[in-house]
């Protein structure tokens, strides 16, 4: 739905696959398609609704031969029960995934910061996966909810400067100042223009964990599985797509201003 999120779960999703050669990689069909209707406007009755066109979406994956579906979008989800009732094959549920990846987490958050789009807020996904697991969230006031839609509504566009990067770091660091023990990047636009080493505490990219366990659900039985999350250091994935839509005009984005290298997983500061 978003073109630079599926370009970043795709990526993601190879560099976790356990390959040494192109055969010992996954088959992904991908049905990249920005015409599905805004899925926070239809939550907010601003909008129509997306449901039968992510219904024909996932039929269209099944028909094509997939045997797992995951979205890279966390809005979406709210219409995840249409979804998995329209098809035969497994749906991933990025907020049960993510909710788990911060349950295992040491040392366990208490509360995380929720950064994501206000459908997905409105509809308490995060909410009650986290709760399930005894974690509270800490909510973006209303101005910065706007700051967050806005930054969302930039990557969208093609906007990955570095004011657009400020804010969501300064929002990011408002929660922690208000309680958050970490952040979850709740909107897969996210992680494009924040880095966890630009974040005081553990930061959740729910892109990243959402192609861990398509890679973990779509390997054989006995197969390796990726590594545990938080994944090792490497060089952060936010720099690498940088560098792939970043132009010689833009001397900031040359000099690699936006990230450092390290872990696009949790962390500890």
């Amino acid at each position: 739905m978003g073109p630079l999120a599926t370009v970043d779960f795709y990526a993601k999703l190879v560099r976790l696959t356990p390959a040494h050669a192109d055969r010992d990689h996954l088959r992904v069909i991908i049905d990249s398609n920005p015409k599905i209707p805004d899925r926070t406007a239809g939550l907010t009755g601003e909008g129509p609704d997306p449901t039968p066109a992510l219904v024909a979406t996932a039929r269209g994956l099944e028909r094509a031969g997939a045997d797992l579906i995951a979205i890279p979008c966390n809005s979406a989800h709210a219409y995840l029960p249409a979804i998995r009732s329209a098809v035969a094959i497994p749906v991933l549920d990025i907020m049960h995934e993510v909710a788990a990846a911060v349950a295992t987490f040491t040392p366990r958050p208490r509360a995380v910061g929720l950064l994501a789009t206000p459908g997905t807020i409105r509809a308490g996904l995060y909410h009650r996966a986290l709760a399930a697991h005894d974690i509270g969230v800490v909510d973006c006031s209303e101005e910065e909810e706007r700051d967050v839609l806005g930054a969302i509504k930039a990557v969208k566009g093609g906007d990955l400067g570095a004011r657009v990067r400020q804010r969501a770091c300064e929002v990011a660091a408002a929660l922690i100042a208000r309680g958050a023990q970490a952040v979850v990047l709740g909107c897969t636009e996210i992680p494009l223009i924040l880095c966890p080493e630009q974040v005081p505490a553990p930061v959740f990219d729910g892109t990243e964990i959402l192609a861990a366990a398509a890679v973990r659900d779509a390997l054989p039985t006995g197969a390796p599985l990726p590594p545990e999350y938080p994944l090792s250091p490497r060089r952060s994935f936010c720099q690498s797509l940088t560098d792939v839509i970043s132009t010689p005009a833009d001397p900031a984005r040359e000099a690699g201003k936006y990230c450092a290298d390290g872990s696009t997983s949790a962390r500890r500061p």
